[in-house]
């Protein structure tokens, strides 16, 4: 990716260490030092301009987020989004909410064991030529990095308009044998899911008439016990509901049976 920004780009990012952090190895293992709480982490790698993870941050102040990026500008760019979301709370330095540039090859030396709650995917390069599928973030290898970092609630949400790179996806999940869940080929059929937080390219893709993709992963051992809880619950619950629906019918067939005799 090529961008053409304005002068001054990394002074603009190096005078904002409240906002922006340019070497995330510092961090590594104590990034509730940087937000001053033990709050959840969650993490949107490639964070694009930043429309998603400044949203987030601004729904969802009991929630620590970091948007990663790799280029100077749109790390600039992410974080004049984020500081005019916040504005409107008269909030000039976002509280729970970190730019990180780097490159998402090596987070493996930015986030220590069990340090993330939930690694966002949102619309990533989906590397179409076969020779480059190590490349895609949704690639074993990287999973795998993603699935160290993640605690016992671990997930991950991604979120892309490529057919290809989620079939791709799809089966990567699949090899590695994740339980998976809420997948939609469509996401927004029925109209906007503004309660996802849509991103730039989701918008665009939106206007368009394209489909969006989405797909969450459970990693973590309490994130999948409470999917599988929830699930024998809604069961238990469906059976409940079709016995008492049996019973009024013979009830209603008895008291049928009953006026007939009469």
């Amino acid at each position: 990716m090529r961008l053409r920004g304005r002068k001054g780009i990394l002074e603009s990012i190096e005078s904002q260490p409240d906002l922006v952090v340019l070497d995330g190895t510092a961090y590594k293992g104590r990034w509730n030092e940087f937000f001053g709480n033990d709050n959840p982490i969650y993490v949107e790698l490639g964070m694009g301009k930043g429309q998603f993870i400044s949203t987030q941050s601004f729904r969802n102040p009991d929630i620590n987020f970091i948007g990663v990026d790799m280029y100077d500008e749109l790390v600039r760019r992410a974080s004049e989004k984020a500081r005019r979301i916040w504005s409107e709370r008269g909030v000039d330095s976002p509280p729970n909410l970190a730019l990180l540039r780097a490159n998402i090859e090596f987070i493996e030396d930015i986030f220590d064991q069990d340090e993330l709650e939930r690694v966002y995917l949102n619309f990533s390069d989906p590397w179409p030529k076969a020779k480059h599928a190590r490349r895609r973030l949704t690639h074993p290898r990287f999973v795998a990095k993603y699935i160290n970092a993640l605690n016992a609630r671990g997930e991950i949400h991604f979120k892309t308009d490529s057919v290809s790179l989620f079939e791709f996806s799809l089966n990567s999940f699949a090899d590695m044998e994740l339980l998976t869940r809420n997948i939609a080929l469509n996401l927004h059929k029925d109209g906007l899911r503004d309660d996802l937080v849509p991103t730039e390219y989701e918008m665009k893709f939106f206007n368009r008439g394209q489909n969006i993709h989405r797909i969450e992963v459970l990693i973590g051992d309490e994130a999948i016990a409470a999917y599988r809880s929830a699930k024998r619950d809604a069961a238990a619950a469906e059976a409940s509901r079709a016995a008492e629906a049996e019973e009024e019918d013979d009830e209603q067939d008895a008291v049928s049976s009953e006026s007939a005799d009469e």
